[in-house]
């Protein structure tokens, strides 16, 4: 069975490492060995680091025999996304110009996986810059959607999805700014955590300046998995504080407390944003899976929607028109800089004052959100009110995009507001994976993982089962 390690979860890796029933470089060889074979195909991995790891494990199986304290990964091989810095190798993050921007230290996130014993087998693709809903680029090229090759793999956390999908290490890391985590968890059957902004430390010593406030507010870093209770022992390990981060907060993992709500407000969408009817019935599977183990669930619209998924263009898409647009530009792919057009299209440009009245209605409304969070602890919403898009399909104009910046609404307006929210898997629909968003307030991660688990327990959801089929 060793040679099938690759299937096992980051959960059970770990317990049966510990216990010396399998050795970390068994575990480690068998996800190099899947990755050898499948990432010619599909190519979520943009770099293996087959000797490196191997020596790794090697001394992880070492610290076992020596009965030293271990870490909650220990020996557990993973994924590293391309835009975060591992230290002695190219944070690319998909840019032909940055293929020699060689980290000297590894971003907090990193760290803390690496800390808690997790060996790095790869680096999973992204998107140019990681700003596309779609995981290709000039340097790397194309990775592949597993179930569908016409369909996107999601981004920008691409080829972290597809890795773990296809068992290429159980745990990756992820990012998502505007969906990047959840989205490519989506379109790939895997679960994917978005957590709170501030839960997870972050910082890339790579980049030149520092990242501009409204992207601060809204970029997290997370994992992506099989299970959600591998998603638990990620986060739990990347989650760790460090001075790095000064928007770091020492917020506990599980803030339950006798007598939570367990309402949950069911969200399939508005006049403006409808839902494809393949999403509506995955809502509406959910919410009856909950109802089962115990949840009240009502039917309810979080408040400021429109004005929310709004916000993240007003805000975001003003704020790259400086630095970034002109590094786009420079540098940039073909397929990032027709996208980014694309999107800029349909931003209002706001002048200081436009601006700085955009970044208060924030507040404004997440002070609504949290109101209507004292109701319904849970919202279940849609990932995307669309099945996985179509490849390229935001090469293909403005009014192409403004029909996708409708469907990612749900994960814009939630991102924005630097709220945690869980993609998990509920099944298939026109060949592709189909799943629901599970979102709460700020750090209470604890209330999506609980529900999600609930949901993922009646859906009898196997990735791997399926890709097999």
């Amino acid at each position: 069975m060793t040679n099938e390690l690759w299937r096992w979860s980051a959960q059970d890796l770990a317990k049966a490492i510990r216990n010396r029933d399998v050795s970390s470089r068994e575990a480690v060889q068998s996800c190099l060995d899947r990755a050898e074979s499948l990432n010619p195909v599909f190519n979520p991995l943009t770099e293996i680091y087959a000797d490196q790891a191997l020596r790794a494990a090697d001394v992880a199986d070492a610290a076992v025999q020596g009965k030293h304290a271990l870490g909650a990964l220990h020996g557990v091989p993973v994924t590293i996304k391309a835009n975060a810095d591992l230290a002695g190798t190219a944070t690319t993050n998909g840019v032909v110009a940055y293929r020699d921007l060689v980290a000297r230290e590894n971003n907090p996130a990193v760290d803390n996986w690496i800390k808690a014993g997790a060996i790095v087998i790869g680096r999973s693709n992204v998107p140019a810059f990681s700003w596309r809903w779609f995981s290709d680029n000039d340097l790397h090229g194309r990775t592949v959607n597993p179930f569908d090759a016409a369909r996107t793999p999601g981004g920008s956390s691409g080829g972290a999805a597809v890795a773990a999908a296809l068992g290429i290490g159980p745990l990756a890391h992820g990012s998502d700014q505007g969906g990047s985590i959840r989205y490519p968890a989506y379109a790939c059957g895997v679960a994917g955590l978005r957590p709170s902004q501030g839960r997870v430390p972050g910082y890339n010593a790579t980049q030149a300046t520092e990242r501009p406030v409204a992207s601060q507010m809204a970029a997290t870093q997370g994992p992506l998995a099989r299970t959600v209770a591998d998603l638990r022992l990620g986060l739990a390990a990347m989650s760790a504080g460090d001075a790095r981060d000064p928007w770091w907060a020492p917020a506990p993992l599980d803030l339950r407390q006798t007598g939570d709500s367990r309402r949950v407000a069911l969200f399939t969408g508005t006049s403006e944003f409808r839902a494809h009817p393949a999403v509506g019935e995955a809502l509406r599977r959910a919410a009856s899976w909950l109802q089962d183990a115990g949840y009240i669930v009502e039917t309810a619209e979080p408040p400021c929607f429109d004005a929310a998924a709004r916000l993240w263009l007003d805000v975001l898409m003003n704020e790259a028109a400086g630095s970034m647009q002109r590094e786009i530009e420079r540098a940039g792919d073909r397929a990032i800089q027709n996208a980014y057009q694309s999107m800029l299209a349909h931003t209002t440009r706001l002048d200081k004052e436009g601006f700085i009245q955009a970044m208060a209605m924030r507040t404004t409304i997440l002070r609504e959100w949290g109101r209507f969070f004292e109701r319904y602890p849970v919202l279940l919403m849609p990932v995307s009110f669309d099945l996985p898009f179509r490849i390229d399909q935001d090469q293909q104009g403005k009014d192409v995009m403004a029909a996708m910046l409708r469907a990612q609404s749900p994960l814009i307006s939630t991102a924005i507001l630097g709220l945690p929210g869980l993609s998990v898997p509920v099944g298939l629909a026109e060949g592709v994976p189909v799943g629901v968003q599970l979102v709460a307030g700020r750090f209470r991660e604890d209330l999506c993982l609980e529900a999600g688990e609930a949901i993922e327990a009646r859906a009898g959801w196997s990735v791997l089962e399926r890709l097999a089929a």
